[in-house]
Parts: C-alpha cells; sequence; structure tokens
C-alpha cells in the first residue's frame, strides 16, 4: 500500500494527513499524539473512525495540522482520518457517514460588525 494523502478541515483548521500502513503510530506535527492532544477526550475524537472500523493498529497517521484551537484540529484530523479511510476501502463509507465523520461542519466565526462591540452584541442603549 502506498502512501494515501487527504485534507480535513473544521472552523479555520486544516489537517493534512498521511497514511500509511504500520503499527498504529499518529504523529501530529512531529509530535506524538499524546504530546500534541494531552486531553484524553481529544484523543478520543481524533481515533473515532479508527476504532469504528477496528483498524487503530493497522495504518501509521503522519497529520500536519495548521490554524485555528485544540478542539477545531482534532476534528479536522478527524475528517481527514475517516476520509483516507474511505480512500482505502469504499465500503467503509456508509459506516463513517452515517456517524458524521465525512460531513464537513461549515459553520465559522461570525464577524465583528462596526459600531458594536461584537458580532450581535449592542453597546447599552440609554434612553436620556
Amino acid at each position: 500500500m502506498e502512501v494515501i494523502n487527504t485534507t480535513g478541515r473544521r472552523k479555520s483548521s486544516v489537517a493534512r494527513v498521511y497514511m500509511s500502513e504500520g503499527s498504529g503510530k499518529i504523529t501530529i506535527n512531529k509530535k506524538d499524539i499524546t504530546e500534541y492532544f494531552p486531553s484524553a477526550i481529544l484523543q478520543y475524537v481524533v481515533k473515532q473512525p479508527l476504532n469504528l472500523l477496528e483498524c487503530a493498529e493497522k495504518y501509521d497517521i503522519k497529520a500536519n495540522l495548521d490554524g485555528g484551537g485544540f478542539t477545531g484540529q482534532s476534528q479536522a484530523l478527524r475528517m481527514a482520518i475517516a476520509r483516507a479511510l474511505v480512500k482505502i476501502n469504499a465500503e467503509d463509507k456508509k459506516t463513517l457517514k452515517s456517524k458524521g465523520f465525512l460531513t464537513r461542519d461549515s459553520r465559522e466565526v461570525e464577524r465583528k460588525k462596526p459600531g458594536q462591540p461584537k458580532a450581535r452584541r449592542r453597546f447599552q442603549f440609554s434612553k436620556r
């Protein structure tokens, strides 16, 4: 099996994944997953598609993460891993899609408007 390259996005985060056959090692920005995501919840989010298909120990994953915060990065990485698994085996698509791992969550931060302190918050109204 050659190296499979996919991309995942969430908020302002972009995850580029390079998946190859191996022993289940996940490297993010040249760091181990436990070092990059110390939170067990974020590690769980990243490994969800692998655990669902029971192939966590089959593939080595190298990922480049850019932009956003921890949550957005972990969800972008989850999407990229799910896309790579579909490239490897197209029959897994239905399972991953039903769990929502292949759907791009397109919600972005709304821009701040002039004359207001935030996007929707208004300055306090004073009648007198």
